[in-house]
């Protein structure tokens, strides 16, 4: 599974409207209203690298009020349960 984290600038008075459409799209597993140099935050999730260019390129960047998108591939996942175990002493 390929995961990209897509920053979104869009149109202020649209954010509802875009957050609502792009959560609709196939491969967007979870879009977030933010705070701070961008509007929105989705996440995509593909099996294919491909399939990225479908989804935000041809699809999330021409939902109207979507200004300007930056894409970030994750490389590693590292859940808070991954995290604990690589810190735990096996002390219980």
């Amino acid at each position: 599974m390929i995961t990209a984290i897509v920053l979104i600038h869009c149109d202020v008075d649209r954010i509802p409207e875009v957050a609502q459409e792009i959560a609709e799209l196939d491969g967007v597993t979870e879009v977030y209203s933010v705070a701070g140099d961008v509007d929105l935050v989705a996440i995509v999730r593909v099996h294919e690298h491909d399939a990225l260019a479908d989804v935000i390129a041809d699809r999330l960047g021409k939902v109207t009020g979507v200004r300007r998108t930056a894409t970030h591939i994750a490389f590693r996942t590292y859940s808070r349960h991954d995290l604990e175990a690589a810190f735990s002493l096996g002390l219980d």
